[in-house]
Order: C-alpha cells, then sequence, then structure tokens
C-alpha cells in the first residue's frame, strides 16, 4: 500500500445512539452519532416506536385530512349541479286523441 493515501483506520470507533446505546467497532472515524440503532429499531425490538424528528407525518395527515374535504365538497358541489341541470321531462299526453268529424 502506498504511504499518506489511505486515512487512518481506529480500532475501537465509537458509535452512540440517541437512546443511549453505544458500539464499538472500528471505522475511518473515531466516533459517530446516529438517531436509531439495532437496540431501538422497532424490526430488532418488536416494538412500535414513532419517531418524527420533521413533523413530516402530521403534515401528511393534514393534506391527507385537507384531500378528504375537498372531494367531499367537490362530490357535494357535482350533485348539487346535476340536481340544477337535470332536464324536465314533460307531461305525458293522457287525453285521448279526438276523432275528428270526417272520420266518422
Amino acid at each position: 500500500m502506498k504511504a499518506g493515501l489511505h486515512p487512518e483506520y481506529h480500532q475501537k470507533a465509537v458509535i452512540k445512539c440517541a437512546c443511549g446505546a453505544e458500539i464499538v467497532t472500528g471505522s475511518t472515524v473515531a466516533k459517530m452519532q446516529t438517531e436509531i440503532c439495532s437496540a431501538c429499531h422497532p424490526f430488532y425490538t418488536g416494538k412500535k416506536k414513532f419517531i418524527d424528528t420533521t413533523g413530516r407525518v402530521d403534515r401528511f395527515k393534514r393534506l391527507s385530512e385537507r384531500a378528504k374535504a375537498a372531494k367531499t365538497e367537490d362530490e357535494a358541489r357535482k350533485q348539487a349541479k346535476a340536481k340544477k341541470t337535470e332536464p324536465k321531462t314533460p307531461a305525458k299526453k293522457t287525453a285521448a286523441k279526438k276523432a275528428s268529424p270526417a272520420e266518422k
């Protein structure tokens, strides 16, 4: 290997998680931090844990509620418009056709 080309390798690099767990491993970076690890990830723990650091889930829920409301309003408008524009059917003529005097 060429000297000075490769980064320094740390045999005991420490990775700290937000849950407090520490993992010791080998890496080119001596200290690292992460938000989630195998000790707190729901896939590995079997527990459902809600992590929303930027509010994206709340924003998605708000947008989906607005979309549902807009859809129901749009359907109501279409139904109201359909009722207004329904063609009026002419009343059926029930009177018998009078026979003309020439036909008698």
